[in-house]
C-alpha cells in the first residue's frame, strides 16, 4: 500500500518523502522538520505515532476497516467471522487509536480469500479511492472530517481485541471445511495458524478446499507434486500448501518440505484436477488453450519462484510452444505476477551461495526460452505487482500488458547490493535506453503501470475492470499479425546476435552475480536473511541512492562489493 501511494502521488506531481518510523521518535521528528509536509500519510502503521507530530502536522491513518472498527485486527476478524461486506477507512490520527475523525471510507464485498489477497486488491485499491477523496477536501476552505459516530447508520465495526492464536484454534473433530479455511485464511501471511502435525507445531498457510477426497478429520490424506499436503475435514478436505515450523529460525516453505520424512511413504500423491478451483496448491501451473491462443498461468506462492519452479514454468512454455499456438500469453498469478527468486528456499537450503546459483540460472534458463521462442508472439499480461527478476521476467516478451494499479520495481541492489541478471542488461536497455535502466536500477524505487507505459517499459497500460477482456482481445488481434510479428521477430533477433550474442549478456551478468553469491561476507546474504525473517531492510532506496552517487563521485567502489563500479564495462555499453 505505501509503494502504491507513492507512485499514485508521484505521478500526479505530489512531492513525496518516505519514511520508516521503526521507533525512533527524535529521527522521525528531523525527517518531518527537514521536509515540513502538508500532509502525512500512515498506509501501514505498526506503532503510535508520536503526539507531537500529529499535533503539528496533518496525519491520516488508514485502517483496513469499515467506519467504526478498530483494533489491530480488522481483517483478521472480519474474514474468519465471514462478514459479506468489509471496508477502508482513512481517519485522521489522535489521541484514541483509529477513533479519530473521518477524512473518508468505501467498502467492498468481502471474498473468502486469504488476508494478504484481500488486503493487496479490495483493501489497497478502496485505500487509493479514500486518499483521492481527501486530497480534494484538503483543498476546500470548509471542509472538516466527521467524528466518529456509534449512533450512525453507517458506523457498523467496533473496538476489537487484538486476534490470539486461542481465537484462531482449529477443531478438526468440529469445525467444518468452510470454518477451517476462514480461519486460515484470517491469518494469511502473519502469522498463520497454529496446529500440530505429526507431533511438530506448525503453522498452517495457503489454504483451499478439497472436492473429493475424505477422510479421518484432521488427518493428512495424500499430497500434491507441488508440496502441499491434503487434511481430511468433518465435511470435507482442504489443500495446506505452506507450512512454518515453530522454532527459532523457522521458515515457510512448501508443507512436504517441511514434513519431510515424518510423512507416511505410502501417502498418496494427487496430481491437477479441473475440479479444483484455480489458483490452487495443487497446480501452480496450468495452460488453457483458446483457439490460436494459450493462456499460461502461474500462480507461485507470494511470487517467488524456486529453482524447481522456473524449470516447471519452462518445461510448460515450451509444451504449450509444440502445439503451435500463434500466440502465447504469460499471465501470471492472481494476487503477484512474480517476485522473482525464493529466498526463503534459498535461505533454508543447505548451502544458501549454491542454491542461489542454480535459481538464477534456472530463471535465466527460462527468459532465454522466451526471447527464442521466435516462431509465437508472446505476450506478457502483467495483472498483478512484480519485482526484481519477476519484473524483467515480462520483458522476455514481445507486447507487455499492465493492469493499472500495478506497482513495478524493476531493481535488485537492496538486497544486498544484488547486481541481478534474467537477462536484463539485454531487455531492458532496449525497451528504455541505457542511461533509463540504470536510473531504474539504481534508484531502487516502484513505478506504476502508467509510468511503465510512458517510458517504454510496457506497451499498455489497461483499466483494472477491463484487463482480462483487454488482454483477449490484444491476443486475438495478434493472431491475425502472426506471420509480420514472427517475421519481424525473427529478423531482430538475428541482427541483436550479430551485434551482441545473448551468452555475452548472460556471461557478464552471472559473473558479477557469482561474486554476489560467493564472495566472502557478501551483504547478499545478511539483506536476504533480514527479509526471510522480517527485519529491517539492510538498505533503503534512500542510502542505496546516497552511497552510489557518492561512491562514483569519489571513484571509490561501493561498500563490501566493490565489482558493482564495474557495472558498464562488464555490460559493454
Amino acid at each position: 500500500m505505501t509503494q502504491r501511494f507513492f507512485v499514485e502521488l508521484s505521478d500526479a506531481g505530489h512531492e513525496v518523502a518516505v519514511e520508516v518510523y521503526a521507533g525512533d521518535e527524535d529521527r522521525l521528528a528531523d525527517a518531518f522538520a527537514a521536509f515540513r509536509p502538508d500532509l502525512t500519510i500512515a498506509p501501514f502503521l505498526t506503532r503510535a505515532i508520536p503526539e507531537r507530530l500529529w499535533r503539528a502536522y496533518l496525519t491520516l491513518i488508514v485502517h483496513p476497516g469499515i467506519e467504526g472498527d478498530r483494533g489491530p485486527s480488522a481483517l483478521d476478524w472480519a474474514i474468519q467471522e465471514r462478514w459479506d461486506i468489509w471496508g477502508v477507512t482513512l481517519l485522521q490520527a489522535e489521541a484514541e487509536m483509529d477513533a479519530g475523525p473521518i477524512w473518508a471510507t468505501r467498502t467492498f464485498p468481502l471474498r473468502q480469500a486469504p488476508k494478504s489477497s484481500i488486503y493487496r486488491r479490495e483493501a489497497i485499491d478502496g485505500a487509493v479511492s479514500c486518499l483521492w477523496e481527501a486530497l480534494a477536501n484538503l483543498e476546500r476552505p470548509d471542509f472538516r472530517p466527521r467524528p466518529l459516530d456509534y449512533a450512525a447508520p453507517t458506523a457498523l465495526g467496533r473496538l476489537r481485541p487484538s486476534m490470539k492464536q486461542a481465537d484462531r484454534r482449529i477443531d478438526w473433530s468440529q469445525h467444518e471445511t468452510a470454518e477451517i479455511l476462514a480461519r486460515i485464511h484470517a491469518a494469511d501471511g502473519v502469522p498463520g495458524v497454529l496446529d500440530e502435525l505429526y507431533g511438530r507445531p506448525v503453522y498452517l498457510h495457503a489454504a483451499s478446499a478439497e472436492p473429493r477426497l475424505r477422510g479421518e478429520p484432521g488427518a493428512v490424506i495424500a499430497r500434491s507434486e507441488s508440496g502441499a499436503i491434503c487434511r481430511a475435514t468433518v465435511d470435507g478436505a482442504v489443500w495446506i500448501g505452506r507450512l512454518k515450523p515453530k522454532q527459532e529460525g523457522g521458515i515457510k516453505l512448501d508443507a512436504v518440505q517441511v514434513l519431510g520424512d515424518a510423512l507416511p511413504a505410502d501417502l498418496p500423491v494427487v496430481g491437477p484436477s479441473e475440479e479444483l478451483a484455480y489458483p490452487n496448491p495443487v497446480e501452480a501451473v496450468r495452460s488453457e488453450r483458446q483457439g490460436d491462443v494459450i493462456h499460461l498461468r502461474f500462480d507461485f506462492h507470494n511470487g517467488a519462484m524456486s529453482t524447481a519452479q522456473c524449470r516447471q514454468l519452462q518445461a510448460a512454455f515450451e509444451q504449450a510452444r509444440a502445439q503451435a499456438p500463434k500466440v502465447i500469453v504469460l499471465a501470471g498469478g492472481e494476487d503477484l505476477w512474480s517476485n522473482g527468486i525464493h529466498l526463503n528456499a534459498i535461505e533454508a537450503s543447505a548451502d544458501a551461495a549454491a542454491e542461489s546459483w542454480a535459481n538464477i540460472v534456472a530463471m535465466d534458463d527460462l527468459i532465454r526460452a522466451i526471447i527464442l521462442a521466435t516462431d509465437t508472439v508472446v505476450v506478457a499480461a502483467v495483472g498483478r505487482n512484480v519485482g526484481a527478476g519477476g519484473a524483467i521476467l515480462p520483458l522476455a516478451a514481445d507486447f507487455v500488458l499492465v493492469r493499472e494499479g500495478v506497482v513495478l520495481n524493476p531493481h535488485y541492489r537492496n538486497m544486498g547490493w544484488l547486481y541481478g541478471s534474467e537477462y536484463w542488461t539485454y531487455l531492458l536497455p532496449r525497451r528504455v535506453g541505457w542511461e533509463r535502466a540504470v536510473e531504474l536500477t539504481e534508484s531502487c524505487l516502484p513505478i506504476s503501470a502508467r509510468r511503465a507505459t510512458d517510458i517504454g517499459l510496457a506497451d499498455r497500460a489497461v483499466a483494472g475492470e477491463a484487463f482480462a477482456l483487454s488482454v483477449q482481445a490484444f491476443a486475438a488481434a495478434k493472431v491475425e499479425d502472426h506471420a509480420a510479428i514472427t517475421a519481424r521477430k525473427q529478423a531482430a533477433r538475428a541482427a541483436d546476435e550479430a551485434h551482441r550474442p545473448l551468452a555475452q549478456y548472460r556471461r557478464a551478468e552471472l559473473t558479477q552475480m557469482y561474486r554476489n553469491f560467493f564472495q566472502p561476507d557478501s551483504p547478499y546474504h545478511r539483506a536476504r536473511n533480514a527479509f526471510v525473517f522480517k527485519r529491517p531492510a539492510c538498505w533503503s532506496p534512500a542510502s542505496v541512492r546516497l552511497l552510489t552517487s557518492t561512491a562514483e563521485a569519489e571513484g571509490a567502489a561501493l561498500p563490501a562489493l566493490s565489482e558493482t563500479c564495474l557495472v558498464r564495462e562488464a555490460v559493454g555499453f
